[in-house]
């Protein structure tokens, strides 16, 4: 099914301000190449050995011979979490396309299993279908509501849509869930584009308001930081605001407003 790639050397180069994440017990997304020879599936072999061997190359970023072992694995015991595997390889491999018709199978196959809704949602993020995104990451929070990961990821897409006020309050909830996942997405997952510095200002700002309202002051102060390197407009508001409000007493505080940083190209 793959085989005809075989010929191409693929890239996947990720950059991130807003980030997803894909689900399926899969590995951090860095940037891919598979230049190795094919590796044959063994047809003896059984469906558990060869999701396994496929989880390996997927690993090794053999994406293309891990799409061949997730099939036959699939020929033998067709799964869910098989097909948001070789979904998540078509995507490493930048095939959307592809990655989404493994995410509608996984649906298909299993409606209880929320990771092909997460999934299937991001495929129509990348699409900048942003409302039909949403009605995917809304599934699978009905089925997993206490998943920071789908939260996250649907403040992304309200996000995406300048909707701030829907944006802010997927992030709590993602934030209430698990106060890393700020720090934790800009280094793991599939990684949206930021549509451009207005946005990623916006968005700095917005998580160093949440970091400051927790007492994280040390990563309230590097997204303001991060917010006004972007060169966010309304950086005074950090003064009126009342989640900054304890933030002020710092003394790191006003060092950081006294030098205010300029704003990178």
């Amino acid at each position: 099914m793959a085989r005809h790639l075989r010929s191409r050397i693929l890239f996947l180069t990720c950059s991130f301000t807003v980030s997803l994440l894909v689900c399926a017990s899969c590995a951090p997304l860095l940037s891919a190449q598979q230049v190795s020879p094919p590796a044959i599936p063994n047809s003896n072999a059984s469906a558990e050995d060869l999701e396994l061997q496929g989880d390996q190359l997927r690993a090794q970023k053999r994406f293309l011979d891990s799409i061949d072992y997730y099939n036959a694995a699939l020929a033998k015991k067709p799964s869910a979490l098989l097909w948001n595997k070789e979904g998540m390889s078509y995507l490493l491999l930048q095939h959307p396309e592809q990655a989404g018709k493994c995410f509608d199978k996984a649906i298909k196959l299993d409606k209880r299993a929320p990771e092909g809704y997460n999934n299937r949602g991001y495929i129509d993020q990348m699409e900048k279908k942003y409302d039909q995104a949403i009605k995917y990451y809304i599934k699978a929070l009905k089925l997993r509501p206490s998943d920071a990961v789908f939260q996250y990821n649907m403040g992304s897409s309200y996000f995406a849509k300048h909707d701030y006020v829907h944006a802010a309050h997927a992030y709590k909830a993602a934030f209430a869930l698990d106060p890393d996942i700020f720090n934790r997405v800009s280094r793991t997952g599939v990684m949206a584009q930021a549509t451009s510095p207005e946005d990623r200002a916006a968005f700095s700002f917005m998580v160093a308001k949440m970091y400051a309202q927790a007492g994280n002051f040390d990563r309230s102060l590097e997204y303001l930081r991060k917010a006004m390197e972007d060169g966010y407009k309304d950086i005074n508001k950090v003064y009126t605001e009342t989640e900054f409000a304890t933030l002020r007493t710092d003394k790191r505080f006003e060092e950081l407003m006294a030098q205010r940083p300029q704003a990178i190209p």
